[in-house]
C-alpha cells in the first residue's frame, strides 16, 4: 500500500433491515469499482454474505468488512448487527466508522430493527446517506419513505445539520443510482461513491504522530492465533515495529506483531505497514481483548476504553443424561462440551462461562436472544446436551436489589394493540409512547423488567397472528419490583417411553395441547404438550386401541387429531419453568422434566430438595 496519509480512505458503516438490499447493493459496489471478488484465507466468509441462522432469524449477529477502490481512495464498508442483544458490537463496529449508509426498501420505508442501529450511529456524530434502495420494486413510494426517514432522523434526536441528509435513489439489483427515484435517468452506481466521498469525512488521525489503535473486534485464526481488528487513530503501524499493548486496568506491556493485514475486497492483503484511518487485524497479542490499546513503545497513551456490555440472563448448560442422550450428537462429553463454551469466550466478549461444582456450567449472556443463538450454533456443529430455564442476573447495591429493565419496542396492526398493551400490562411493563402512523400500524414502547419480559415474544407472534414485530435493548439496573412471572399452566408429561400413538394422542388432546404427534419416539418425563391448567398431568400418549372380534357401531369413524404445536428452541426455552429442561441435540429439541420419575420428584420436593 502505497499512501502516508488518511486523506485517500473513507471508513464507512452500512445499516439495514433485512430483505432490504444490502447484499445486492454492496456486491454492485463491489464489481463496478472493479476490485477483486476471489476469496482469498479458506473459510473467509463474503461481505453480507448472512449465513444460515441469519437469514433464518432476520438479524446479522455477526459484522464483516469488505472494500472498494474508487479512484485513488479506498472505501472500507462495515456490515452492523442489527438486534438489541448485541448492542455491544454495534457501538464497537460503529466505532470503527466516520459514517453510515442507511439502505431502505422504496416501499417499506424504515423499520424497527434499523432504528437501533441509526440511534447509536447518530449519538456517535457519523454523517448519514440515505440510500433509498429497490425503486424498481412494484409499489414503491420513494418520496413517502424519504419523508419517513426524515421523521425518523427528527424523532432520535438528530441536530439539523445531521437530518437534513444527502438521499441517493437505487437499484441495487440492477446496478443503478441516482439523485432522483427514476431508474430511467441512472446508468450506474457511481453516486453512492461521489456521495460517500463528498459526504462522509475522512478519518480525522494524524499519521505523523504516535502510534494510537483501539481495538474494537476480536477474532480468531487456527494458524495465528487471536487477531485484534480496530482502526487506527493516529500514527502507524509496522511489522519491524514493536507496539505497546496497554489492557483495560492500564498495565502496559512490550509485543511484537506477526501479521498485518487490511481489507481488499472480499479478501484480506498481508502488509508490511498502514497508517491512521485504516481499518487492519493484528496478530501477535494473544491476551489481547475488545476496548484496549496498541499504541507506540516511545509515547503509549491509551485511547478512551470501550465498555463491554454486563450480560442480563444467565442459564445453566449441562451433558444431557436423557434416556435417548448420546444418539443424536456427535459431541455430547463433558469435556467436549466444556470445550465448546469456553471457546466462545475467545471471539464473544459478552459471555460469561462459569464451572460449576456438579459438573455443570452457568453461561450468562446479554439477553435470552444472545445465548438462544448460541445454543442453535452448537447444536448445528453436532453438539448434545441441556440447558435450564434462561433467569435475570440481579445486582445488589447498599443492601438492595436491582434488576435489569428493558426498553421494549413493538409495531403492531391497529387491531391486536389492545391485547399487546392488555398483556403487557400483565407482565407490569409501564408505557413509555404509542402512535399510529397512516398505514394502521401502531408503535408501542414499553419499559418492563427483563425476568418479566421472557417468553413474551412466542406469546406476541400468536396473539398478533404473526403480524407483530419487537424489538428490545437493555434500559437500566432500577429497584426489584418483587413480581416474579410463573407459569399459569403445568405440563403434560408421558406416562412411559414408547413411540407415541394416534389412539394415545386423541384420547389425551382435550385436556391441553400437544407437542407431538404419532410415530414420534418418546421417553418417561417427557413431557408432550401444556396442560390446560395448573399443575401437572402424567399421560399416555403411547397407549394402543385394544383389538377385539367383536365389530361395534363407530368403528371406521376416527377421531379428528388437532395439529400439535411444534416448539422450536426459542420456544422451548419461554415454555419450561425450574422443574424442566430442554434437551438439544441436532436433530431434536425435547422438553423433559429434571427428575424424570414422577414419585421421585415428589418425594424430593416434600424433603425440600431441588
Amino acid at each position: 500500500m502505497n499512501r502516508t496519509a488518511s486523506h485517500s480512505v473513507r471508513n464507512v458503516a452500512i445499516i439495514a433491515h433485512v430483505d432490504h438490499g444490502k447484499t445486492t447493493l454492496v456486491d454492485a459496489l463491489l464489481r463496478q469499482s472493479h476490485t477483486e471478488m476471489g476469496k482469498g484465507d479458506a473459510g473467509q466468509e463474503a461481505i453480507l454474505d448472512s449465513n444460515e441462522l441469519e437469514r433464518e432469524r432476520g438479524i446479522t449477529i455477526f459484522s464483516k468488512n469488505a472494500s472498494v477502490m474508487y479512484g485513488d481512495t479506498k472505501i472500507n464498508i462495515i456490515d452492523t448487527p442489527g438486534h438489541a442483544d448485541f448492542g455491544g458490537e454495534v457501538e464497537r463496529v460503529l466505532s470503527m466508522a466516520d459514517g453510515a449508509l442507511l439502505l431502505v426498501d422504496a416501499k417499506e420505508g424504515p423499520m424497527p430493527q434499523t432504528r437501533f442501529v441509526l440511534k447509536h450511529a447518530l449519538k456517535m456524530g457519523l454523517k448519514i446517506i440515505v440510500v433509498v434502495n429497490k425503486i424498481d420494486k412494484k409499489g414503491a413510494r420513494s418520496e413517502w419513505v424519504q419523508g419517513k426517514t426524515f421523521d425518523l432522523f427528527v424523532e432520535l434526536g438528530a441536530d439539523e445539520s445531521t437530518a437534513f441528509f444527502p438521499t441517493i435513489y437505487a437499484s441495487g439489483r440492477d446496478g443503478v443510482a441516482g439523485y432522483e427515484p427514476d431508474p430511467t435517468k441512472m446508468k450506474d452506481i457511481t453516486p453512492i461513491f461521489e456521495e460517500i466521498i463528498k459526504y462522509i469525512p475522512a478519518p480525522s488521525g494524524d499519521p505523523e504522530k504516535p502510534l494510537q489503535m483501539l481495538v474494537s473486534n476480536i477474532g480468531k485464526d487456527n494458524y495465528k492465533g487471536r487477531i485484534a481488528i480496530g482502526k487506527i487513530k493516529n500514527g502507524k503501524i509496522s511489522l519491524i515495529e514493536d507496539v505497546t499493548h496497554i489492557n483495560r486496568e492500564g498495565v502496559q506491556k512490550r509485543a511484537k506483531l506477526t501479521s498485518i493485514t487490511t481489507f481488499k475486497g472480499l479478501t484480506k492483503q498481508d502488509e508490511k505497514e498502514a497508517f491512521a484511518g485504516d481499518i487492519v487485524s493484528v496478530t501477535g497479542i494473544p491476551e489481547v481483548t475488545i476496548g484496549e490499546t496498541l499504541a507506540s513503545l516511545e509515547n503509549p497513551v491509551a485511547l478512551p476504553l470501550i465498555s463491554i456490555e454486563e450480560p442480563t440472563v444467565k442459564m445453566v448448560f449441562l451433558v444431557n443424561d436423557s434416556p435417548f442422550g448420546g444418539r443424536e450428537g456427535d459431541f455430547k462429553t463433558s469435556s467436549q462440551i466444556r470445550e465448546r463454551l469456553y471457546k466462545e469466550l475467545e471471539t464473544d466478549v459478552a459471555l460469561k462461562v462459569e464451572d460449576n461444582s456438579d459438573g455443570t456450567w452457568t453461561v450468562s449472556g446479554r439477553g435470552e436472544l444472545h445465548l438462544a443463538i448460541l445454543i442453535e450454533r452448537m447444536r448445528r456443529e453436532g453438539y448434545e446436551f441441556s440447558v435450564s430455564r434462561p433467569h435475570v442476573i440481579n445486582k445488589i447495591i447498599d443492601g438492595k436489589t436491582y434488576t435489569p429493565f428493558e426498553k421494549v419496542y413493538v409495531d403492531v396492526p391497529e387491531e391486536f394493540s389492545g391485547v399487546v398493551i392488555q398483556h403487557m400490562g400483565i407482565r407490569h411493563g409501564k408505557m413509555d409512547d404509542m402512535y399510529k402512523n397512516e398505514e394502521g400500524i401502531v408503535s408501542l414502547e414499553f419499559t418492563v423488567s427483563t425476568k418479566e419480559l421472557i417468553g413474551f415474544r412466542g406469546e406476541l407472534i400468536t396473539d398478533t397472528k404473526g403480524m407483530g414485530i419487537i424489538n428490545t435493548a437493555f434500559f437500566d439496573y432500577l429497584p426489584d419490583d418483587g413480581f416474579e412471572r410463573e407459569r399459569d399452566r403445568g405440563s403434560m408429561v408421558a406416562f412411559e417411553t414408547g413411540e407415541t400413538r394416534l389412539y394415545g394422542l386423541t384420547n389425551v388432546q382435550g385436556q391441553g395441547q400437544l407437542f407431538v404427534g404419532p410415530a414420534i419416539k418418546v421417553y418417561k418425563g417427557q413431557v408432550v404438550g401444556q396442560n390446560s391448567r395448573a399443575g401437572d398431568m402424567i399421560v399416555n400418549v403411547c397407549k394402543e386401541k385394544q383389538l377385539s372380534n367383536m365389530r361395534s357401531k363407530g368403528d371406521g369413524s376416527a377421531e379428528h387429531f388437532n395439529t400439535p404445536r411444534v416448539m422450536v428452541l426459542d420456544d422451548a426455552l419461554e415454555y419450561i419453568d425450574d422443574s424442566e429442561l430442554v434437551e438439544v441435540t441436532p436433530r431434536s429439541i425435547r422438553i423433559r422434566k429434571v427428575i424424570l420419575d414422577e414419585v421421585e420428584a415428589r418425594r424430593k420436593k416434600s424433603m425440600g430438595i431441588k
